[in-house]
């Protein structure tokens, strides 16, 4: 372990941030585990107001009615699980300000951490308008694509500063093992891109009048399926490749950890496929893409230094 106090110590702290009590990387750690969560739990909640019929229960933005910032009674149970969602933004918006506030000030300066959490907190706001937007277009599948694919990369920002928050370095790793994992980054992306264009060809849009993408929903989803078999083959290889080149012990339980999600959201993909889409099977299944994209970032993190 490296210390930080004497580069801190020395480092001086001018405008503003004089006042601000100087963190170590345990907080910054903290409000970046704080901050992953955060941005889970509105993609599972983001779900709820999908799944429910909700996306329109409050018609407008950013008042929830023309009239009202909040719901009345007449919008009922899904007006209350929409303006619920929106709720759960301005906690979001909080932990992503903690946490910018936190690296911004923590000594010695950290560049890339500046720069991430500089860019999950710009997110924040972006979701926000394109969840206004959605509802303005009266919840396009596409939009709302963007909207639940913005989660995701705030959630990949938010990991990547939770993981080089670290004061222990890097370890070496085998060219083959760092090109697997990157390629494991690409196989979740696609497959997540794919699931939410399945997403947008059925019958969950959020409200019951709204159009899809006129995608037939069994090609789409199989194109999904293929999508998974490829990322399942490459997971494969990499814990193998993890198992008999020389890499951090780490990074063989990530990849471990990494296939053992992919084989549950796949199950549970299955699942919804043959039940006809049960509300908490695709809850399930939203909530574990995000998990699974937190840990592909993870993996892709802890892959190390090129071994010489």
């Amino acid at each position: 372990m490296t210390t930080e106090t004497p580069a801190r110590a020395t480092e001086p702290v001018t405008g503003i941030w004089k006042y601000v009590p100087a963190p170590n990387l345990d907080v910054v750690r903290r409000w970046a585990w704080a901050s992953v969560i955060a941005n889970i739990g509105i993609v599972i909640t983001g779900g709820l107001v999908r799944l429910t019929g909700s996306g329109l229960g409050c018609p407008t933005w950013p008042r929830c009615t023309e009239e009202s910032y909040v719901p009345h009674g007449e919008l009922g149970i899904h007006g209350a699980i929409e303006f619920g969602n929106r709720l759960l933004g301005f906690v979001v918006a909080a932990i992503a300000i903690g946490t910018w506030i936190a690296v911004m000030r923590y000594r010695p300066r950290r560049t890339d951490l500046r720069r991430l959490a500089t860019a999950a907190a710009l997110g924040v706001p972006l979701q926000a308008i394109i969840g206004g937007i959605s509802v303005r277009m009266a919840l396009n599948p596409w939009v709302v694509s963007a909207h639940f694919l913005v989660s995701m990369v705030i959630i990949t920002l938010t990991v990547a500063m939770l993981r080089r928050s670290r004061t222990s370095p890097y370890p070496h790793t085998p060219p083959v093992v760092r090109a697997l994992a990157t390629f494991c980054v690409a196989a979740v992306w696609i497959t997540v891109v794919l699931g939410t264009v399945v997403t947008g060809s059925g019958p969950h849009a959020g409200d019951p009048d709204v159009p899809r993408t006129g995608f037939d929903e069994v090609t789409i989803s199989q194109l999904h399926a293929h999508a998974v078999f490829l990322l399942l083959g490459i997971s494969v290889a990499l814990v193998i490749a993890t198992r008999i080149t020389a890499t951090s012990r780490t990074l063989r339980k990530m990849a471990a950890w990494l296939l053992a999600m992919e084989l549950i959201q796949g199950a549970v993909g299955f699942i919804q496929y043959f039940t006809g889409l049960p509300i908490l099977a695709v809850i399930l299944h939203m909530a574990f893409a995000a998990i699974l994209i937190a840990l592909v970032t993870a993996v892709y993190g802890e892959r190390g230094t090129p071994a010489t």
